[in-house]
């Protein structure tokens, strides 16, 4: 029986022609649409070598130079990225989740690369930490942006950078959050979403809350048992005697604060069912409370003024662990609507996974900033090609003569992960 090539190479050209015009040599656009392709390939190694001997045999060296030395810019494709993520996953009931993802690396000179925490692998290993923000709607996501956090170690180690090639824009010092707040203000005006996601590694951060309520952002995150609050009503009260021979310089709060893990111990719980997955329906043990946070201005030491309102949300898991989220969503909002918002962060997850398994995040080998952020960005266009096939290309739009998309993963000849979030195969496989 004659063999039939993947059917993504039959929608690649076509697809992938607009990010070709951005890119102005010949060689540029020959070479990415090139690498792509072997990002999307079913090759078990997305290195430049085996890539290029799959896809490019004999062009190696090109190959290698257009992804480390090539002085093309990121910032050429990213707007139809964010387009066509927009076009596909875009509105009101979208979110836009802030993460990041761990590359483990051996050595030293890898951009970027030190001992740090990884989620991935539980504790601290020598890696690389891309900060990532990820849209995603209906239970399907799309990588937006991947910029890579630089530690202490490397931003105060100016000959380090240079070597490297980390542009002099990005040889400052900043933290996660804020590297995370310069993205969203780079990919937000091009996106439409409801909301914005992220861990306690985030949203423990006081500064990082007010900054999307700054920007007027709805947002959901996860905080630790120990983030402090007020009741609702608190209310600021002026001192009217001198307190240890001198008047107070700020007022005092009407309520003592207490930490969220106090305030929600004695709150209902509600069993609620946020999500139907593909095995059974999923559900969980929440309260809620609507509150002042205790992220004001310092008026003693370690302690206080209240700020800004908000809920904050308890999840009893099983064994009896519990997570707290806080969310700045209106006071009138329904228990089980905070939840369904709060639990979509998962979404990420599965858009690192599909990254490092399916196009190869991880697989890069190169040490420079600026071949890793093309790296980065080719896989972000890859993954967004391979859910456009996903939601534009269903077995019922296939004719006889056509292997069915089915075909395809039985024989080997799409990457695996097509089969997940897959609304055509029905082999959704996300938590």
């Amino acid at each position: 029986m004659r063999r039939h090539l993947p059917r993504w190479t039959r929608h690649f050209p076509t697809w992938f022609e607009p990010f070709q015009v951005h890119l102005h040599h010949k060689a540029r656009r020959r070479l990415a649409a090139l690498y792509v392709q072997g990002l999307c390939s079913v090759s078990h190694r997305k290195s430049i070598v085996p890539m290029a001997d799959l896809v490019a045999p004999g062009d190696e060296d090109r190959f290698q130079h257009f992804i480390t030395d090539s002085p093309w810019s990121t910032a050429a494709l990213e707007p139809l990225l964010f387009q066509r993520a927009n076009q596909m996953l875009g509105g009101k009931g979208a979110v836009l989740i802030i993460d990041d993802t761990c590359l483990t690396k051996s050595g030293t000179k890898s951009v970027g690369v030190t001992k740090q925490y990884s989620g991935q692998v539980g504790g601290l290993t020598q890696c690389q930490c891309l900060i990532s923000l990820t849209l995603a709607q209906h239970d399907l996501p799309v990588p937006v942006s991947l910029r890579l956090f630089l530690p202490r170690d490397w931003t105060g180690n100016a000959q380090r950078m240079v070597d490297a090639g980390v542009p002099e824009e990005h040889q400052h010092a900043l933290s996660k959050w804020a590297v995370a707040i310069d993205e969203l203000d780079r990919v937000s005006p091009h996106l439409n979403f409801g909301m914005v996601l992220a861990d306690a590694g985030y949203g423990a951060n006081a500064p990082f809350r007010q900054a999307l309520s700054d920007r007027n952002l709805h947002w959901s995150v996860g905080i630790y048992r120990s983030q402090k609050a007020y009741p609702a009503d608190v209310q600021l009260l002026l001192s009217l005697k001198p307190v240890h021979g001198r008047q107070s310089k700020y007022p005092t709060p009407s309520h003592p604060r207490q930490t969220v893990e106090e305030m929600l111990a004695d709150a209902v719980w509600h069993q609620v069912l946020w999500r139907q997955g593909t095995k059974a329906a999923l559900s969980g043990r929440f309260a809620a409370k609507y509150v002042c946070l205790a992220d004001g201005t310092e008026y003693r030491q370690g302690q206080h003024l209240p700020s800004q309102s908000a809920w904050i949300i308890g999840e009893e898991r099983r064994g009896g662990e519990r997570k707290y989220y806080a969310c700045n969503l209106p006071p009138e909002t329904a228990l089980h609507h905070l939840v369904e918002g709060t639990k979509r962060r998962w979404a990420c997850e599965l858009t690192h996974r599909e990254l490092k398994q399916e196009v190869g995040l991880d697989h890069f080998e190169g040490r420079s900033w600026r071949g890793l952020h093309h790296h980065a960005l080719l896989c972000m266009v890859a993954l967004l090609f391979l859910q456009w096939l996903r939601l534009s290309q269903p077995d019922d739009l296939i004719g006889d003569s056509v292997p069915t998309i089915r075909d395809e993963l039985a024989a080997g000849l799409l990457p695996a992960c097509y089969s997940r979030c897959c609304p055509c195969t029905g082999l959704f496989s996300g938590p």
